[in-house]
């Protein structure tokens, strides 16, 4: 497997992305930020703990024989121990990131998505794309009343922490949302699949950040994302998104809760 990627933060802000890869296995998360004022209980913060877990995790992955979700709750428990005597890691605040990954062995490519990332895999055909939507299916009131809100009031402010405090209630718990955090049983609820390595073309992981290109700015479907890819490489697809959002910085042609985000792409040749 032939990859290149990609990962930049948000203008003004750190990174709280983070990918890594080898000709084996590539792996990208994305941290969940927190709106200010709302206490994590964690003296790391979430790019360090996106940054410990993703080597962890491709770690386990590269080392271990066992399927994906196993080596996602082994890294997630690992982590989890390397900050528990000082951090509130059970704490529905604390860090946690969204996970895809894509291991290849044995003539077989793995995936995995936990959380809202986004997998795009080309067999030669029309892509196919694999996210978890879970986080998207609840607090709809909540979610409703922030696309509402004047972009950058502070009503927006106040309706965008009800929102988290709300989604946080709900992670990693049936009928919620599942994504990485200090629980090694979430893994178990990812989203995973395996196709033989002589039928894939090419694949992409991806975050929110870069997911923009599609599901808000329209710049294209996933077939045209795959192209810029292709033709032009990961920074170019992130360049895109960043001059759309430049281009809407009231956040009225193209209505979302962040004017910028943290932007990470993994494009893999096979």
């Amino acid at each position: 497997m032939d990859f290149a990627l990609s990962s930049t933060p948000r203008p003004g802000g750190p990174n709280e992305d983070f990918a890594l890869g080898s000709a084996e296995c590539v792996v990208v998360l994305d941290g969940a930020g927190m709106p200010k004022g709302l206490p994590t209980g964690c003296e790391h913060g979430v790019a360090w703990y996106v940054r410990r877990l993703g080597n962890a995790l491709h770690r386990e992955a590269t080392e271990s024989r066992r399927d994906l979700a196993h080596c996602l709750a082994t890294a997630i428990e690992r982590t989890a121990d390397l900050h528990r005597d000082t951090c509130e890691v059970d704490s529905p605040f604390s860090p946690s990131a969204m996970v895809a990954m894509l291991r290849v062995r044995d003539e077989q490519a793995e995936w995995l998505v936990l959380g809202d990332g986004t997998f795009v895999l080309d067999e030669g055909q029309e892509p196919s794309v694999v996210s978890d939507q879970r986080l998207k299916a609840v607090a709809s009131e909540k979610r409703a009343a922030l696309r509402a809100a004047e972009p950058g009031s502070p009503e927006e402010r106040a309706v965008h922490t009800a929102l988290v405090e709300e989604e946080r209630a709900l992670r990693n718990r049936q009928g919620g949302f599942w994504v990485a955090a200090a629980d090694p049983e979430a893994a178990a609820e990812a989203l995973t699949g395996s196709t033989p390595i002589a039928h894939l073309k090419r694949a992409a992981l991806l975050t929110d950040g870069s997911a923009r290109y599609v599901d808000t700015f329209g710049l294209g479907d996933w077939a045209d994302f795959l192209e810029v890819l292709e033709r032009h490489g990961t920074a170019s697809l992130i360049c895109q998104v960043r001059e759309a959002e430049l281009s809407d910085p009231d956040r009225k042609r193209w209505p979302r809760s962040k004017g910028h985000d943290d932007a990470t792409v993994i494009f893999a040749r096979f």
